[in-house]
């Protein structure tokens, strides 16, 4: 028999949109507080992000500049941006995608088991789950940048989480919204859906997705289904995950 057993959501730009809003602003300001005459613009960020990991970012960026950073000062650069960061949080400054808290809400009703598999820090993480859910948390467990030595779009993050939840891959589904979440997934064998977050993307030609929405909708915001299951409401709910996994068994046999 197949049903849903666990659902792994990734963090920023799946649960809530956190790049621009929180990260960005971030780097800017913890490169003002070190002397460093850079100013990330939006386009740029966005091109950046192909970059998995905040470290690696400052890196790449300061190498492709002729920059001569050290490791000391790639890490402080990324101390101050996280202390920036969690000061952003705690402004209210980042909000839930549309629909997630509510089927977050049905799924933990389903007794489905949740988890968030994130390239961000823990401590980042930690911070935005209390804001966001408000003293709820309904993730088993989390595994983030410190948890593996290797980040998305490697399949470590998934394959750890996988081990760890003891669930069947066929019983799970993940939420992406990023090439390297997605090819992180893909490559663990997960079931995969990809809902895009505010920042624009062109989906690499070597990703095969089954399932893709505008949104996770909700009453008010119809979500969309550009491809998979056809949906039976206005927005995604656990029948509709279940029919997703159904159709998945289906076209492998």
């Amino acid at each position: 028999m197949n049903y849903l057993e666990g659902v792994y959501w990734d963090l920023d730009g799946t649960i809530a949109n956190t790049e621009l809003e929180a990260h960005l602003p971030a780097f800017n300001n913890a490169f003002n507080d070190l002397g460093i005459n850079w100013n990330w613009d939006t386009n740029n960020y966005i091109k950046l992000l192909k970059i998995n990991g905040g470290k690696n970012r400052i890196a790449h960026f300061a190498k492709s500049n002729n920059y001569d950073f050290s490791e000391d000062l790639i890490l402080k650069i990324h101390e101050t941006k996280q202390f920036h960061y969690l000061e952003i949080i705690k402004k209210n400054n980042v909000s839930f995608k549309t629909g997630v808290f509510r089927l977050i809400n049905e799924l933990h009703r389903k007794k489905v088991r949740q988890f968030i598999v994130t390239s961000s820090s823990r401590i980042q993480v930690n911070l935005l789950v209390e804001h966001l859910f408000n003293g709820f948390n309904p993730f088993e467990f989390i595994i983030s940048s410190e948890d593996v030595e290797l980040k998305k779009p490697n399949p470590l993050p998934y394959l750890k989480a996988i081990k760890l939840s003891g669930i069947n891959k066929n019983n799970s589904i993940v939420f992406e919204d990023s090439n390297p979440g997605l090819k992180s997934s893909l490559a663990a064998n997960l079931p995969t859906i990809f809902v895009p977050s505010n920042i624009p993307i062109v989906l690499e030609e070597n990703i095969k997705l089954d399932c893709i929405l505008d949104s996770l909708g909700d009453k008010n915001n119809v979500a969309n289904v550009i491809k998979g299951p056809k949906l039976k409401k206005s927005y995604v709910d656990y029948s509709f995950l279940s029919d997703y996994l159904v159709s998945i068994i289906n076209a492998k046999n």
